[in-house]
């Protein structure tokens, strides 16, 4: 199914802090910007995939979109690599020509923590939750404290990673956090779980988010350049905790690279910028490991100099990802890929892109291969 569809059109909201508006309206907010970008109305979209919104039925009244096919995934931002392969799956097998993918999250005005007293997200209630194990963000403290005894890696290069998200989202203006971090701001930034200071987290806030994926026959003749869906995998990783295995999802992530680029009939270095789902700032080093850009213990080192700047080798998350411009769980990343592609980004556009690539190490490793050309 290698470029069998294409992104054609994607919307964003603000993001921050929205009180006035609940996750529906935020999604439905997110697709009209979509279908406007892409020169369509509700009645041009035949199918509909829904995430974090209340039903698909929802937003498909509240639009006047009737879809010939129609699915509401869960709420993890795991989600959002796996709604793209979907839709594409659906486009391929001829159960629709038009899909919708709408994510609304108002997690800061609803005062979502993804884990504290008396929650338990993202935690085995048998195994975890009675040692106080309540949020993703300790687990991969403790991922980090292993990773970092096992490589030597220094707080000081894990810094690189928010510093360096950070100058991107100084660039963009929907980012929300856009003031420039120094290295002494982040070591002396307070700990959440330590090893993982303040700017190791992501940022719950309130946005919306959509694409609208056609079949590629129709793609060229819409009025925005098309993102193309050259390659994707999926990997499901089944650990009794429901989070990391010992390998920091080396094996899975580099499985799934593999076979997205082998679909995608691209190559490593073709990749010209890459979207890591920072949900914490480790992901990132685990997943440059995964996709082989440099050896299990090196990403610390191999980020340093600007690498992963833009400018650098290989730009990552040129929008400021989840530690700046705002958690959307995946959903803005795929979206700042077709931007990228498009030459939309300005300041941060990163020159002459024309493969991007997105990539989810979590409970479901997904990675997506995105390209200019057909």
């Amino acid at each position: 199914m290698s470029a069998a569809a294409a992104v054609i059109g994607v919307g964003t909201t603000p993001f921050g802090r929205m009180p006035a508006f609940n996750a529906d309206d935020l999604g439905g907010w997110a697709l009209l910007e979509a279908l406007a970008d892409a020169g369509l109305g509700p009645a041009d979209v035949d199918g509909l995939i829904a995430s974090r919104v209340s039903s698909y039925e929802t937003i498909a009244s509240n639009l006047g979109i009737q879809p010939s096919w129609a699915v509401s995934l869960p709420a993890e931002g795991r989600m959002s690599g796996a709604a793209v392969q979907l839709a594409v799956a659906a486009i391929g097998a001829g159960l629709c020509r038009r899909v919708a993918l709408v994510y609304g999250n108002d997690g800061k005005s609803a005062g979502a923590t993804y884990g504290s007293a008396g929650e338990a997200y993202g935690t085995s209630p048998d195994l975890t939750l009675p040692y106080g194990m309540t949020s993703p963000g300790a687990f991969y403290a403790l991922m980090f404290g292993r990773y970092a005894h096992l490589y030597g890696v220094t707080q000081e290069q894990l810094a690189t990673v928010a510093l360096t998200f950070r100058r991107h989202a100084s660039l963009n203006e929907n980012a929300v956090m856009r003031d420039l971090v120094s290295l002494e701001d982040y070591l002396a930034s307070r700990w959440v779980v330590e090893p993982l200071h303040l700017f190791d987290y992501c940022l719950i806030n309130d946005g919306g988010v959509a694409l609208i994926i056609s079949a590629a026959d129709e793609a060229a003749d819409l009025v925005q350049t098309p993102a193309y869906v050259h390659g994707f995998a999926q990997q499901g990783q089944l650990v009794e905790s429901d989070f990391p295995p010992e390998d920091f999802w080396h094996d899975a992530i580099a499985d799934v690279g593999a076979r997205a680029l082998a679909m995608a009939g691209r190559e490593r270095a073709d990749v010209d910028a890459l979207m890591v789902y920072d949900n914490f700032s480790p992901n990132v080093l685990f997943a440059l490991e995964g996709l082989g850009f440099c050896g299990r213990g090196e990403a610390g080192d191999w980020i340093q100099d600007g690498r992963i700047g833009l400018g650098g080798e290989l730009p990552v998350n040129t929008s400021g990802g989840h530690l700046s411009e705002s958690y959307m769980q995946g959903w803005g990343l795929n979206v700042e890929a077709v931007r990228q592609l498009r030459g939309e980004c300005g300041d941060r556009q990163v020159a002459g892109a024309a493969v991007v690539q997105y990539v989810c190490s979590s409970p479901l490793v997904s990675s997506v291969i995105y390209g200019r050309e057909n």
